[in-house]
């Protein structure tokens, strides 16, 4: 009796320790990596633009990690698909923070998918950098926006197209996708338009769904505006509708000189499937082009052109592009890394106090920098023209970085609001 006492006694020990060691060693585990969440759409009408964002975190995650890490430790990569389904969005958001307890989010594209996500972020304290051009009218704590701002893509490029440079367009076609970014950017553009003197009747407004297929009868009405006068599309279409858009405007024989598109949601990635020799010339603003020529920006191309190679991502192994979001996705995830070594932590409230004014050489060429109060990015503009092999041919640009303007001047009662996230 004494002895099977023993024996289980014994053996509840030893089974304690085995237990006991492997959650040291688990927990160990753990501890030893920083998880990093990355939330990109990788199927549905968005994988078209957001597939490569999510490679792009993946390949600095492998270069940081080359480099002995951050804080000692390796970024553990948590991809997840929410599959161009906004409320998903938000529940991938959720399991990111609180199962798979990640100490940032690098993610969306749409403004939808980011509105979705915000409250997660907010409630739980989660840190976002959202890499891509929005529309503005939004400024939270726990963002981080390395896109740009409608001062730093929409307005420019209107400008540029009032100018004698630009065709001095007198008439405006808004056209986009039907959703807030488009919406509220047509909404600013609408009153800047306004205040420069254009009438309501020389301005025609424009949505269509995501995933919108048949654009013939809105390029014939776009034809149809044009013979009014000198006639400009500002194009916020988003996702794989571009593809049959830019392909009817080649098929309508509506030439750039005629009537120039300028897109702020097509870059190279987006002009991929598309046969670019009838678009010549049609217009995108963005912060970065492939085809910028400067030192930094050679060894980003480099770098992908290799990495794409190396992982066999479809599409860039044989053919590399990089783009404006790729860019912007880069800086982020290198300025989080700054930020985090900064502060001696991952915690979130540290790392968004370390962010302020970090700075970082950006493939555009200039010194990127983080506004010391708005979460936004200073960005040079760049107007490119489409080349017949789908790249960029940049004709205009801002002399230097130009600071965001979170809340747009030309939306009433913006004068009022903070440039800085208030405290909740």
């Amino acid at each position: 009796m004494f002895n099977r006492r023993h024996h289980l006694k014994a053996l509840a020990v030893a089974t304690a320790l085995v237990t006991g060691s492997l959650s040291i060693t688990m927990t160990a585990r753990a501890a030893d990596t920083i998880k990093v969440g990355v939330l990109h759409s990788l199927s549905g009408t968005m994988a078209i633009s957001e597939t490569v964002l999510k490679d792009t975190v993946l390949m600095a995650i492998d270069e940081i990690n080359a480099k002995g890490g951050v804080l000692g430790k390796k970024l553990e990569p948590v991809v997840v698909d929410p599959a161009s389904n906004w409320p998903l969005f938000a529940e991938k958001t959720k399991q990111l923070l609180t199962q798979d307890k990640v100490s940032v989010i690098f993610g969306c594209w749409t403004s939808v998918s980011r509105k979705s996500v915000l409250p997660v972020v907010e409630e739980l304290n989660g840190l976002l950098f959202y890499p891509v051009q929005y529309e503005g009218e939004e400024l939270s704590k726990n963002v981080f926006y390395t896109g740009a701002a409608p001062n730093q893509q929409a307005i420019p490029a209107v400008d540029y197209l009032m100018s004698k440079d630009g065709g001095a367009a007198k008439r405006w076609v808004l056209l986009g996708t039907d959703y807030v970014y488009p919406r509220t950017t047509n909404k600013i553009l609408r009153a800047y338009l306004i205040s420069k003197g254009v009438k309501e009747s020389d301005i025609d407004e424009k949505y269509t769904p995501f995933g919108h297929s048949d654009y013939q009868t809105i390029v014939a009405d776009v034809k149809k505006f044009a013979t009014g006068g000198k006639t400009a599309v500002v194009s916020t279409i988003n996702g794989d509708s571009n593809v049959p858009f830019y392909k009817e405007l080649g098929n309508a024989g509506l030439k750039a000189k005629d009537v120039p598109v300028v897109a702020f949601s097509v870059g190279e990635e987006e002009l991929r499937g598309v046969d670019t020799k009838p678009l010549v010339g049609h217009l995108a603003a963005w912060n970065y082009f492939m085809s910028i020529k400067n030192p930094t920006n050679d060894a980003f191309i480099k770098k992908w052109s290799d990495y794409a190679k190396a992982k066999g991502i479809a599409g860039h192994k044989d053919k590399p592009l990089t783009n404006d979001p790729m860019e912007a996705t880069y800086i982020g995830i290198n300025m989080w890394k700054q930020a985090v070594e900064k502060a001696k932590s991952t915690d979130v409230d540290k790392v968004i106090a370390a962010m302020s004014g970090q700075t970082f050489t950006a493939p555009s060429g200039i010194q990127s920098k983080m506004d010391e109060k708005n979460h936004h990015l200073h960005k040079s503009v760049f107007i490119g023209e489409v080349k017949a092999d789908g790249q960029f041919n940049v004709v205009w640009k801002t002399p230097g970085p130009v600071k965001a303007k979170p809340w747009s001047p030309y939306i009433q009662g913006n004068d009022k609001k903070p440039d800085e996230p208030v405290k909740k």
